[in-house]
């Protein structure tokens, strides 16, 4: 037998182990290579990718500024989101004390204890920093730290109709106004980059597994607000209110043949800008939409137009006024003492009667007050003049209002009384401009309007948004001339006109409206909403107004004495402004 030495053993048996750990391998990375190559390779691009979102540019929004110009009331100013991949940051103490450094207060709520979560691909760590704090973090080179351009809201004109514009929140959603009620248009569609990376985390210029999905940018908007008209109705509420010793209110104007809100005003306000700031939240909301109040006796007007329309009255059919009348067990009374006797219905607007436009109420119903007068009146409310809806204005957080129906338990014949000249019902300040506006307009009533239309990419290019009209004929053209024509005798013969321009037509409607108090179940003794309710222009009304003071303490009745001059005093500047000339 042949003896075969150790060493050659051993030998043979390391250089078969090192054969068969070659083909081990050989066949790994054929399987790794080869087999399997298409699944490491997308695994390997997985570890390199990270998606981004490329925001869009949100939409503008513009004023008329006069004729065939528009002035910028919201603009985009560059300001950056500074991010993270936890996955890529070496150093987080060194990230946390730069951004603490340079972005401050911009820095988000516990960033830092998500810069350690490596489980996370992408982290705010702050937001709406400058270009300035940008250039600095650039400069501190930190690993895994991205930055994205983005824009903040800027409102060049401060205050200038805050509360109808509203603004964009910290997470770029609109709130409140306009920014709210056309989120959707104005913020667009943010695009999408999905990008490899390099070690920074930073996408790379190049790469075929890049994809990108462009941003859809906002739409530009433009309101039907006047730049001008709404500078100086500003102005004047706030004199107005100041002279009245009031500290709330609302001023609206529109033109009643077409529905467009060329100003819109309240007090208090603020400034979007500085909306950190801001500790009174009730000054956000619009209270000309968002506030519904019952409107008082500028309804009156509108008790009148109905009964025209249905040929119950004529300007000068009278009534005999003792100045109270009873309705089941509620006596009903006038505020003014005299004149007494045989009073025109043109007089009950002037006098503001609540007892005339109670026997418009029972002249409806056949010389009673029924069923068949209330369901009459309930009808023009709601269906005619559109009381009780919402108006469809593009403005955020309107209320609807109330009006009780005849065959609600609470619709009784007290009530529908007290409806007839603006108590025991609710609206908003727009509900009733809007439907004064189709009872003095010829009797069409327009869908309210705030936005005109759009300016395109180039802010050249505008396409306009068409009226809506709701209704055509809430009341005849010849109910609403005889309307028109007894608003401008009552007012006329009144001390309200006291100021006002001559040699134009003129009209309105003062209202003094008693605050229900929800806490006692009665209306207070002390507090009054004052409105006055007007048009003006030459041979046909080319603007209406309607002012409302929360809280004068002027004395006299705060419709008269407070909401009157606030008219009287922007109607002026109106005639001036839209250069309409005086009967020769």
């Amino acid at each position: 037998m042949e003896h075969v030495p150790p060493a050659y053993t051993r030998t043979r048996i390391l250089v078969g182990l090192m054969i068969t750990l070659g083909v081990i391998f050989v066949v790994r990375l054929f399987q790794l290579q080869v087999l399997q190559h298409d699944y490491y390779q997308q695994q390997a691009i997985l570890e390199h990718t990270t998606k981004f979102s490329i925001p869009a540019s949100r939409g503008l929004i513009y004023a008329h500024d006069g004729i065939d110009k528009f002035a910028p009331l919201v603009l985009n100013e560059p300001v950056y989101t500074v991010y993270a991949d936890p996955t890529y940051v070496k150093d987080a103490s060194k990230v946390s004390a730069a951004m603490r450094r340079i972005a401050g207060g911009n820095v988000t709520e516990k960033f830092e204890d998500r810069l350690k979560d490596e489980k996370l691909r992408y982290t705010v760590l702050a937001r709406q920093v400058s270009k300035t704090q940008a250039d600095l973090i650039k400069k501190e080179n930190l690993d895994g730290v991205g930055l994205q351009q983005e824009a903040k809201r800027v409102y060049p004109e401060d205050q200038l109709a805050s509360q109808t514009l509203g603004f964009v929140n910290g997470e770029g959603e609109g709130q409140y106004g306009i920014e709210q009620a056309l989120n959707g248009d104005l913020g667009g569609k943010n695009g999408l980059l999905k990008a490899v990376t390099d070690v920074h985390g930073i996408p790379l210029s190049v790469g075929s597994e890049n994809v990108q999905t462009a941003p859809q940018n906002g739409k530009n908007v433009v309101l039907t607000i006047d730049r001008n008209i709404q500078s100086k109705t500003e102005q004047i509420l706030k004199a107005g209110l100041d002279k009245a010793k009031a500290t709330k209110g609302s001023l609206l104007v529109m033109d009643p043949n077409n529905g467009r809100i060329l100003a819109m005003a309240n007090w208090p306000t603020y400034n979007p800008n500085d909306i950190k700031n801001v500790s009174d939240y009730s000054v956000l909301t619009n209270k000309a939409v968002s506030d519904p109040y019952e409107p008082g006796s500028v309804i009156k007007a509108l008790t009148m137009a109905v009964g025209l329309n249905e040929g119950k009255i004529e300007p000068n059919t009278t009534y005999n006024n003792t100045t109270t009348t009873k309705v089941q067990d509620a006596t009903i009374r006038n505020v003014l003492t005299s004149p007494t006797g045989q009073i025109t219905m043109t007089q009950v607007l002037g006098y503001s009667f609540n007892t005339g436009v109670v026997q418009v109420l029972r002249w409806l119903g056949g010389n009673e007050i029924n069923y068949k007068g209330k369901e009459t009146l309930y009808k023009y409310f709601t269906e005619h003049f559109m009381f009780g809806q919402k108006t469809g204005v593009k403005l955020a957080g309107e209320v609807a209002g109330d009006i009780v129906s005849p065959d609600d338990p609470q619709g009784g014949d007290v009530r529908y009384a007290n409806m007839s000249f603006g108590q025991g019902m609710s609206a908003n300040m727009v509900q009733v401009l809007n439907a004064f506006a189709a009872s003095i307009n010829g009797g069409t009533y327009y869908e309210p309007q705030i936005v005109d239309g759009y300016l395109g990419a180039d802010l050249k290019a505008f396409t306009s948004e068409p009226s809506k009209i709701k209704k055509t004929g809430s009341i005849s053209q010849d109910a609403s001339a005889k309307l028109r024509q007894m608003l401008h005798d009552a007012r006329e013969g009144s001390s309200v006109a006291h100021g006002e321009k001559g040699g134009y037509y003129i009209g309105g409607k003062t209202g003094t409206a008693q605050v229900y108090d929800p806490k006692t179940g009665n209306y207070s003794e002390t507090e009054t909403i004052g409105s006055y309710l007007g048009f003006g222009g030459q041979d046909k009304p080319q603007y209406v107004i309607m002012v409302r003071v929360d809280d004068a303490r002027n004395g006299g009745y705060s419709g008269s004495a407070a909401a009157a001059p606030i008219f009287t005093e922007l109607s002026n500047w109106m005639l001036d402004y839209l250069q309409i000339q005086p009967k020769g």
